[in-house]
């Protein structure tokens, strides 16, 4: 039986407006072959903390904060004090904000409402049929998704040219488990539903009577219950906008939804109609947040006020001064929490060593070939286009590239011949005794995959001189590098060698697009050390002696063992450096083994921790960057010698070197912005795993060669694994908005919030929190919102100094 509504009053416009809205609240997320961090509250930026608890409450039926338990435990030890809980709830909304202290602490003693998400058609046809609707919709959604977004995986991929929703129809059209199931029809629906997805969508909203104020929510809900699926759609879009094209694929995700809904709402009408008309009106409500959502806000700001009193009390503290002598050792680290850890126990080997943090691509935005490979690879920022292409090997390796090409594509055929149904029984039965040896070597932790030695890469095409000597400079100066250099420069890039994790790339670089850094390093140390560019720069106001080496390096994450290609640039001068500086190294990284060893399950001392990524059975090589908290932009004197725990990202940055505050810009909407995709996405995965994280390793499948299903099929799972924020007993990772501290003039920082409305949302809304370092180093001001400042810290002491009686 169908019901006709009568269709509500819309226009076609209106409705593509609401498809694009919930299009953009969708977070992409990129394939396993080179995944980033990407920030699930990506689509929420201009909504504040609770706003957005209210918005996904209705979409997705999850919070966006910890347990009331969480934070009850903190205000019970005093981590968080009266002091922090007053002046977070003096930022929330009054009339929606408990009425003092005591009421804020009175409701953190009760549990938060369990979020419910609104139904959809198939919710409550499930409800009143007892079919698991929504089940087999993403199980049947899933299967197909898995074919038609194949990336290699699939020896029989699904055929794209015809667009994702004629790709489906074709498939749906002759896939009878609906029907057997109890949708009787469904086949026949599909055939006859239009032929275009903007049709689809428009008929579906006439049928089901979506008023236009309700079809943002409703979209979005949808969108939502394809999980990763819409998401790896939303970076198939995310792509073709990076190079001013588009992508359709994600607005046929949600016309396939709808040819269900439509299904459904066919079939079980005269059941849900009245459920429906409530549903619908629901939908079209404002999201607003709930008194208790404001709760969880208040209590979420004042952890982290808790958590920022320590890292201003760390910054009071006066760091070790540099001196002016020459450096025994120059060595350039990513920004990543990990390299922390690594720079203070290489600085701690000897005094004349210094670091510094930079971002990890180091400035060079290539697209890069490896030796020996038909792929190109985009290791630069997700947010930034490639501005010089590169490859690995000169004329000379042309032969052996070819050669070990040919290699490659008859291993990869071997490869496909294991799997393919024809041969699969019979190869076990002929070869499989041959991989016994493989298969106890891998089990017992003994193979040892080889770091990234391929030939030292080059641009390709060449740079002209000045256009190798302007991207030196801008380089230098952006790494606040510009004198007193010493005879060895080391560019380090990092990676992390793992066998057996299908989430490895999210171990590299991110700065690197999911890549390890070694390839930007390299290409920046052979640009450093020409002799045409050196004399450019020169004549720039930057002398690089004769006798400095810039080298490319490798920082294994897992291992923290780094690996230095010499080789690159030969010198027998150096050569009582290099042992030097190898014996350095390998002095730092017991002493950084040695500190993880203590955070990581079993692992009973340093060389434990090394072995953890030859285990193919390990769910655990590593943290990665779980924990991460703070962003510091500073001179290194600020916080050398200070531990920060491997939980701060420090980017090295002199002001008064700045001319025009281009670096600061610079820094504040690209690295600021993907260190915030980091710590939402760590935050995300912590606080609502079963949406935004990607669930328990042990059950994990690799689907299509692009992510991960929890058992044997389903919605794709984004995000992290629960084994990444928690270690079988306790979370590692405190859920804590990103706290960025600059020591820069804070008018500078007003002026380029103004310029760039996007970063400045993230600021307003309480996504990262900024703050301004003195000329001391100290805390002083926090960024407010709306473009307005407030005294903290040392300055709030010295205001109260200068006016005492």
């Amino acid at each position: 039986m169908t019901m006709n509504f009568h269709p509500a009053s819309f226009c076609h416009d209106a409705v593509f407006a609401a498809v694009d809205a919930a299009i953009r609240a969708v977070p992409p997320v990129w394939p396993l072959s080179a995944s980033v961090a990407v920030n699930p509250f990506l689509g929420q930026a201009r909504l504040s903390l609770a706003e957005t608890a209210a918005r996904l409450a209705r979409t997705a039926g999850v919070p966006v904060a910890m347990p009331r338990a969480w934070y009850r435990e903190r205000i019970e030890t005093g981590a968080i004090t009266d002091e922090d809980l007053a002046a977070a709830l003096a930022m929330a909304p009054a009339e929606l904000r408990p009425a003092d202290l005591a009421a804020l602490k009175a409701a953190a003693q009760l549990p938060a409402p369990a979020p419910r998400a609104l139904p959809t058609v198939a919710d409550l046809a499930a409800r009143t049929s007892g079919t698991d609707w929504p089940g087999l919709i993403a199980e049947r959604f899933g299967a197909w998704a898995a074919g038609y977004f194949d990336e290699g995986q699939a020896l029989w991929a699904a055929p794209r040219g015809k667009g994702a929703y004629r790709a489906w129809r074709a498939v749906a059209t002759r896939d009878l488990t609906p029907e057997i199931i109890g949708l009787q029809g469904f086949a026949s629906h599909v055939a006859n539903a239009p032929e275009r997805a903007e049709e689809v969508i428009i008929r579906a909203v006439e049928r089901l009577g979506i008023a236009s104020e309700a079809l943002e929510t409703y979209f979005h809900r949808l969108f939502m219950t394809l999980g990763g699926w819409s998401q790896y759609a939303r970076y198939q879009l995310w792509q073709a906008e990076l190079h001013g094209a588009c992508d359709t694929t994600i607005r046929d995700l949600l016309a396939i939804r709808l040819i269900w809904e439509e299904a459904l709402f066919d079939r079980h009408s005269a059941r849900i109609a009245a459920d429906w008309g409530r549903a619908r009106t629901a939908y079209a409500e404002p999201d607003r947040p709930t008194p208790e959502q404001v709760v969880d806000a208040i209590l979420q700001e004042a952890a982290e006020r808790a958590q920022q009193r320590s890292l201003c009390a760390m910054l009071d503290t006066p760091g070790r001064a540099e001196g002016s002598a020459r450096p025994s050792l120059q060595a350039v680290f990513c920004i990543d929490v990990r390299s922390e850890r690594f720079r203070r126990a290489l600085e701690s080997v000897d005094p004349g060593i210094r670091t510094s943090g930079f971002a990890g691509f180091f400035g060079i935005a290539t697209e890069h070939r490896r030796f020996a490979s038909d792929m190109h690879e985009h290791r630069l920022p997700v947010l930034l286009n490639a501005a010089v292409t590169s490859c690995a090997g000169g004329a000379q390796h042309a032969q052996a590239d070819q050669a070990t090409r040919f290699s490659k594509r008859a291993k990869r055929a071997w490869g496909r011949f294991k799997l393919a149904a024809v041969s699969s029984f019979a190869f076990v039965e002929a070869t499989g005794p041959i991989y016994v040896v493989k298969l106890l070597r891998d089990a017992l932790g003994l193979a040892r995959a080889a770091l990234p030695n391929d030939p030292a890469p080059r641009f390709d095409p060449p740079l002209d001189t000045q256009t190798r000597i302007d991207l030196a400079e801008r380089v230098l100066r952006a790494m606040s590098l510009t004198g007193t250099f010493a005879r060895i420069v080391l560019l380090s890039g990092h990676g992390a060698n793992v066998v057996n994790n299908p989430h490895a790339s999210a171990l590299h670089c991110g700065a690197c697009g999911g890549y390890s850094g070694e390839v930007n390093a390299r290409l920046l140390a052979a640009l450093l050390n020409d002799a045409e560019v050196r004399r450019g720069l020169s004549q720039r106001g930057i002398e690089i002696p004769d006798d400095t080496l810039f080298l490319g390096a490798l920082h294994d994450t897992t291992t923290d063992a780094v690996v230095v290609y010499e080789h690159d640039h030969p010198s027998a001068a150096h050569r009582r450096d290099l042992e030097q500086v190898r014996a350095w190294l390998a002095a730092a990284g017991r002493l950084a083994r040695a500190e993880r060893a203590l955070r990581l399950p079993r692992a009973r001392d340093e060389a434990n921790v090394a072995r953890r990524s030859r285990n193919w059975a390990e769910i655990r090589p590593e943290w990665a960057l779980a924990g991460c908290r703070a962003f510091i932009a500073a001179p290194r004197a600020r916080t050398a010698g200070k531990s920060l725990e491997g939980r701060a990202f420090l980017h090295d940055y002199d002001w008064r070197q700045d001319s025009g505050f281009g670096v600061l810009e610079l820094i504040m909407t690209a690295p600021v912005v993907v260190a915030s995709w980091i710590s939402l996405q760590y935050y995300g995965s912590t606080v609502a795993p079963q949406v935004f994280g990607a669930g328990n390793k042990l059950l994990h499948n690799v689907t299509g060669g692009i992510g991960v299903v929890e058992g044997n099929g389903g919605l794709l799972r984004p995000g992290l694994p629960w084994q990444s924020v928690h270690d079988g007993e306790k979370l590692v990772h405190d859920p804590l908005r990103l706290s960025v501290c600059i020591e820069a003039p804070r008018e500078a920082m007003t002026r380029i919030l103004k310029r760039h409305a996007d970063v400045r949302a993230l600021f307003d809304n309480r996504w990262l929190h900024l703050f301004a370092l003195d000329e001391a180093g100290r805390v002083a001001w926090r960024y407010a919102g709306d473009l307005e400042w407030t005294a903290v810290g040392a300055r709030v002491r010295a205001e109260r100094e200068e006016f005492a009686p």
